[in-house]
């Protein structure tokens, strides 16, 4: 053989070899033998790491639904199509007057060349989520109320880039980009959105996780921003996680802002829990520790909360993967997630019940969740609308009880994933369908009208109405003590 051609055949047979040798992995992957459900509920199974150096890959092609397919709903439920023909529709939002708002957007272009931006494009195109954003907020009008929308309008094109969360009150409409929020004026009614933003919030752009939540306070006085990290264990240096993994809190008034909770990986449903009045989110956790790690989870937010990532996850289980070194003390204060939602799932949409939806006694009081679907795990797990019981107190019970299912058809295709969840004005749950390019519609016919559920009031902790020295009280009862003994 020729010396000169020699290196560079020993160079194409190692990369062929890596090549086959990738495509196998992907092919079998690293499969799990226990069923999703054993990584949800208060207490899920938590198994050994399985550091995984290639990420376990299980992508459901989608296919679509014909005229007569639907997903399946629960026993006693009905699924209709709201809307259809649609542009990767993934959030929603319903108006006062009962128009739905709906963004049809996708990734901004990502960043990253090689062999891994590659791969990367590649497995986001198999999952129909490789085209360019379509950048537009599309208006839905169901008037005569027979739960189909027989009117839509483009809403809003203009300055919209890679748009996701959406609010509205007192005259403002509030819009997340993936780089910022964006405030304009509006009122219900009109079929687009004119004049020119304000910005209210730069936000760090891009990244692997871009979808940007909002949710106002229940006074309208604060917004709340959900922002998700760049990377999935902070691999590129914590500088590059600068403001993300993180929920901000907006002070409209004045205009300052606040990092309100941290440390989770990829935050996406905001809602209030109607019970107790707190701020709730679903949370997608981190890859490449194998099939069953780590379960997506729905929590309650208190102000000024840690969740750990990326050094810690369910608390207190250190991720040793992470160069980074982790602060003092972390696991001294990092909270425990309220409720497992399996692993990989991709949760995103949240919605509680409230007064007045028609989805029958059953779902009156607990959280539905859309869960998106996993693109790294076999067999696949999520792709389906789940409900989360809660208690007369506001916390979670049991297991998620399907709503929707049916969404994947087997031989690794699925017909569509559900992403976001809303309350149309008659009380439907509204179920965007993004790869589908639907918007479902799911009821329980003949049910009337929810009642919400109770606040939960509870009795103030009794004043204070004066105070001692600790060290006094100690020496006091010290004494009494050793008296005690002398007498005896």
């Amino acid at each position: 053989m020729n010396p000169r051609l020699r290196k560079p055949l020993i160079t194409l047979g190692v990369i062929l070899v890596l090549l086959l040798g990738f495509f196998l992995w992907v092919r079998h992957g690293n499969p799990s033998d226990r069923p999703s459900d054993a990584t949800t509920g208060k207490d899920p199974l938590l198994v050994e790491a399985d550091v995984e150096r290639i990420p376990s890959v299980g992508l459901a092609e989608t296919i679509g639904w014909k005229a007569n397919e639907a997903p399946k709903p629960a026993q006693g439920l009905a699924v209709a199509r709201f809307a259809e023909g649609l542009d990767h529709p993934r959030t929603l939002l319903a108006l006062p007057n009962g128009d739905v708002l709906v963004a049809e957007t996708n990734s901004p272009p990502r960043e990253g060349g090689g062999i891994t931006g590659w791969f990367m494009k590649l497995f986001m195109g198999r999952v129909g989520a490789g085209a360019p954003s379509p950048n537009n907020i599309v208006l839905l009008r169901d008037a005569d109320g027979d739960g189909k929308a027989e009117q839509r309008s483009v809403f809003r094109e203009k300055d919209l880039d890679s748009p996701s969360g959406m609010a509205w009150r007192d005259g403002k409409f509030y819009v997340a980009n993936h780089n910022a929020v964006l405030a304009f004026d509006f009122t219900p009614g009109a079929t687009t959105l004119a004049g020119a933003p304000k910005k209210l919030m730069d936000l760090p752009g891009g990244g692997n996780h871009w979808m940007r939540n909002l949710l106002l306070s229940e006074d309208g006085k604060k917004l709340y921003v959900a922002v998700g990290s760049a990377s999935n264990i902070g691999e590129n240096g914590m500088a590059a996680e600068t403001g993300r993994a993180a929920i901000w809190e907006i002070d409209l008034a004045s205009g300052s802002r606040r990092q309100y909770a941290a440390g989770l990986r990829n935050p996406n449903g905001l809602a209030w829990n109607p019970s107790t009045g707190e701020l709730w989110t679903t949370v997608n956790e981190r890859d490449q520790l194998g099939p069953d790690l780590v379960p997506d989870y729905l929590t309650n937010v208190p102000v000024g909360a840690q969740y750990g990532w990326p050094w810690v996850y369910w608390k207190d289980v250190i991720d040793w993967r992470v160069k980074e070194p982790m602060p003092d003390y972390l696991t001294e204060y990092t909270r425990k997630p309220e409720f497992a939602l399996g692993a990989h799932t991709a949760s995103l949409g949240l919605l509680f019940s409230t007064g007045g939806n028609v989805m029958g006694p059953a779902y009156a009081n607990g959280a539905f969740i859309a869960r998106h679907g996993s693109w790294n795990r076999k067999p696949f797990a999520g792709y389906d609308v789940v409900f989360v019981k809660f208690d007369a107190n506001g916390n979670p019970l049991g297991k998620p009880l399907p709503v929707l299912t049916d969404f994947l058809a087997g031989d690794g295709k699925t017909h569509g994933r559900p992403v976001w969840l809303a309350w149309d004005k008659p009380g439907g749950l509204l179920v965007s369908d993004d790869t589908a390019g639907v918007i479902w519609r799911v009821v329980a016919p003949g049910a009337t009208p929810s009642i919400a559920p109770k606040p939960v009031v509870t009795a103030p902790m009794p004043v204070q109405k004066g105070l001692s020295d600790p060290e006094a009280q100690f020496e006091a009862k010290l004494g009494e003590a050793q008296n005690s003994m002398e007498q005896k």
